[in-house]
């Protein structure tokens, strides 16, 4: 369907690609059709990937980061995911590059805080105090040490059960990884969760980098205190410019993906800073917002269009 919006009178290359997600209305990709007609963009092909679209872009004036803002109101109503980044995207594949992950609700489908919560029968009012803090309403590190406060007593057995038992990773979280890997980027996560998981997960995935909140133990117990500094939204932001300087690499090279509001700094400082499956004010604000498909969807932001163009 896609394919008849490609320009045949347009003797430009693309300049602009753009990534739609998959819908099953038509009506959809008209709509979109239209916008780039209005906002003078040319449709110069059309191909079909996994998980949706790719189009080749013709424009002037305009960076696929400003389009990606602009067109986020119209994303929001049709339901599908409009990104635009340039033909020849940075970061991108082709050179060593980063990214850098919340953990939870991003590279696994749960809070860890809450499932921990629910073996003392708490977990509805801890996780409400988790999404207020994850929509900005409340102070993250004071929720964070409020909600850790309740959790004194519970015996450290059931962080292996919550590992075990309730986390899971996100649709597309290994192939993402594995192919940003292969392709010479360095992995990073940086969560407001506990590093009792970021550890297991780093072992699992081959992370290069972790950093997370440790939980206090005691005698086999959890205190309900958190040792040392919080990881926050600032922490986040500056372990992102610490690791581009370790490592090497341009901060311009970084791919930034989270969910909540504690996300917003570090994916304002990436090159392409993603809300993946936000929370609205985090779709909102966010430079890149993808909220249908896996984590991999990621991907096609990060692919050149001689990659993609037959």
């Amino acid at each position: 369907m896609l394919k008849s919006y490609v320009s045949e009178s347009c003797e430009h290359v693309a300049n602009l690609q753009l990534y739609l997600s998959q819908t099953s209305h038509d009506e959809a990709y008209a709509k979109v059709a239209a916008a780039l007609d209005d906002a003078g963009l040319e449709v110069t092909y059309a191909l079909e990937v996994s998980g949706g679209w790719k189009l080749g872009i013709y424009g002037q004036g305009s960076s696929g980061k400003f389009l990606s803002k602009q067109f986020r109101k119209l994303s929001e109503e049709v339901g599908i995911d409009i990104a635009f980044v340039e033909a020849n995207p940075v970061p991108s594949l082709e050179a060593p590059g980063i990214l850098f992950m919340d953990m939870d609700s991003t590279l696994i489908q749960c809070e860890c805080i809450d499932e921990i919560a629910d073996f003392l029968g708490i977990k509805k009012d801890i996780a409400a105090i988790t999404q207020q803090a994850m929509e900005g309403k409340l102070d993250f590190s004071e929720s964070l040490v409020a909600r850790v406060k309740l959790l004194a007593g519970l015996d450290e057995s059931v962080l292996k059960r919550v590992y075990e038992e309730r986390i899971r990773l996100t649709k597309g979280a290994e192939n993402l990884i594995e192919t940003v890997h292969q392709a010479g980027w360095k992995v990073g996560l940086v969560s407001g969760g506990f590093t009792y998981f970021t550890a297991l997960l780093q072992e699992r995935l081959d992370l290069d980098f972790v950093a997370a909140n440790t939980l206090e133990i005691v005698d086999g117990k959890l205190t309900g205190r958190v040792l040392g500094s919080i990881v926050d939204a600032q922490v986040k932001k500056e372990l992102l410019k610490q690791q581009s300087e370790v490592w090497g690499i341009d901060l311009q090279a970084s791919v930034a993906l989270g969910d909540g509001a504690n996300d917003l700094p570090m994916l304002e400082a990436a090159a392409v800073g993603i809300a993946f499956h936000a929370k609205p004010k985090v779709r909102e604000l966010a430079p890149y917002a993808l909220s249908n498909g896996g984590l991999d969807q990621t991907l096609h932001l990060l692919t050149p269009y001689t990659s993609d163009n037959p």
